[in-house]
């Protein structure tokens, strides 16, 4: 039985991936903020998708005594972790442009956005190496859900691009690092995808795909991510460390 870790795995994109891991058979531990009785229903969907078991790690990603209190959630029951998906991530609670951004906001995203997934990789990865070196048939993989605002500029919400940007580094610096013992490192890049966090910009957006935004002419959903997610996580992708996947509708495609 594989374990899988996904943060802000209980809604959006998280929960798209989660799901898709579940009918892969995974066992599914999911991280948020949010109490016990919040998440309560997500748990119940995430074992009727087919996961064997189902764990909620209550912690801010953000902190050192989050991704602490995660990790030790995670350890209490399962003795090893196959997969890490570094998915939780927040937007500007207020979009502003760059000549106005906030250090407050800048510096908000930048805990939640680059430093979490990197202290979590960190972290992770030393459990992998060790699950490695103790078994040489131990499977592992790290998955960092990124966007394609790490190089499409968005000057409304420059802390969000910049905080995105660094993460895609991170996954290059993980992978080169982690090559050695056999650890794949993925990176996938939504694009313009229906979650809580573009919920207020759902007009913004029907308009501009209906203009021809993207190649495939409609919105990306989470599920659509979740496959792609799933698809890295079973191991046939070994060759392939440090590669990013877009799951953006061609959005990204240089056109004329």
């Amino acid at each position: 039985m594989k374990t899988a870790l996904i943060t802000g795995g209980s809604r959006g994109i998280g929960l798209g991936c989660a799901k898709a891991l579940a009918a892969s058979g995974h066992a599914i531990a999911i991280n948020g903020i949010r109490s016990d009785s919040e998440v309560a229903g997500v748990l119940a969907e995430l074992r009727a998708a087919g996961a064997p078991e189902v764990i909620y790690c209550q912690g801010d990603v953000g902190s050192s005594e989050g991704r602490a209190a995660i990790l030790a959630t995670l350890r209490s029951r399962f003795p090893r972790l196959n997969v890490l998906v570094n998915n939780a991530g927040v937007a500007p609670a207020e979009r502003k442009d760059v000549l106005e951004t906030t250090e407050e906001s800048f510096q908000r995203l930048m805990r939640i956005n680059l430093e979490g997934p990197y202290f979590l990789t960190q972290a992770a990865a030393n459990w992998m190496i060790e699950s490695r070196q103790a078994d040489p048939a131990f499977d592992g993989c790290i998955i960092n859900v990124n966007s394609i605002s790490a190089t499409v500029v968005s000057v409304n919400r420059g802390e969000y691009c910049v905080s995105k940007a660094g993460l895609g580094m991170v996954t290059q610096l993980f992978a080169a690092r982690l090559g050695e013992f056999g650890i794949p490192v993925y990176e996938v890049r939504p694009g313009v995808t229906k979650t809580d966090m573009t919920s207020g910009v759902t007009d913004k957006y029907d308009k501009l795909i209906a203009e021809g935004l993207c190649v495939t002419p409609r919105w990306g959903f989470p599920e659509d991510v979740g496959k792609a997610v799933a698809s890295l996580a079973t191991g046939n992708f070994p060759y392939s460390t440090g590669q990013v996947i877009m799951v953006d509708g061609g959005l990204t495609i240089p056109r004329l």
